[in-house]
């Protein structure tokens, strides 16, 4: 073998070695000791926590989950006011199954009520405004829907968008091939 290709190889092999040593010198990440967590969580302490967690430690008695800021009562009066203009995209992008996931846990009854009034509330606003507005107020009205509420009304637009295309032009009645073809006549 070549004494430069050689030496080349070796190179190479080196800097790899070094690179998986210094991989290795980070195995610490993963030591469950460097994980644990130092400090003890008083009993009766309040902790933000994400959903899944708080679900789990609710079903296991190790926690009660209270009602979430985006469900208060500020939010509770600004929808009985003028629902269809409160941002609930800003208090949280999945309102509806949000409030529906946390409504049997939370011991609030007054969730589910809520929720139901507040769609039925932005419902008959949302198709209006799908049927009737310009591309320029579907910007300005996508930045205070939230997911389920986008959904819906780019929904409500496709159809009235394939309404009007029916209306327009195109074949109103299809026949079917099946009913184009005629019988023999048998001798």
């Amino acid at each position: 073998m070549d004494p430069l290709l050689q030496e080349s190889v070796l190179e190479k092999a080196g800097s790899i070695v070094r690179k998986v040593g210094s991989f290795l010198k980070m195995s610490s990440y993963y030591d469950i000791d460097d994980i644990l967590v130092e400090e003890q969580v008083e009993p009766g302490s309040k902790v933000e926590l994400p959903y899944w967690l708080a679900h789990e430690l609710h079903l296991r008695k190790v926690a009660k989950m209270k009602v979430p800021a985006c469900f208060n009562q500020r939010t509770k009066l600004e929808l009985g006011a003028d629902g269809a203009s409160v941002d609930l995209r800003s208090r949280c992008l999945y309102f509806y199954e949000f409030g529906c996931k946390i409504a049997p846990l939370v011991g609030d009854r007054d969730v589910g009520s809520f929720l139901l009034s507040a769609f039925r509330t932005r419902y008959q606003k949302i198709l209006a405004k799908a049927h009737n507005a310009s591309f320029t107020a579907y910007s300005k009205l996508l930045s205070y829907l939230t997911k389920e509420e986008t959904n819906l009304y780019e929904a409500a637009q496709s159809s009235m968008a394939a309404f009007k295309k029916w209306r327009i032009g195109g074949p109103r009645f299809e026949r079917a091939s099946v009913l184009g073809r005629k019988r023999k006549e048998a001798n």
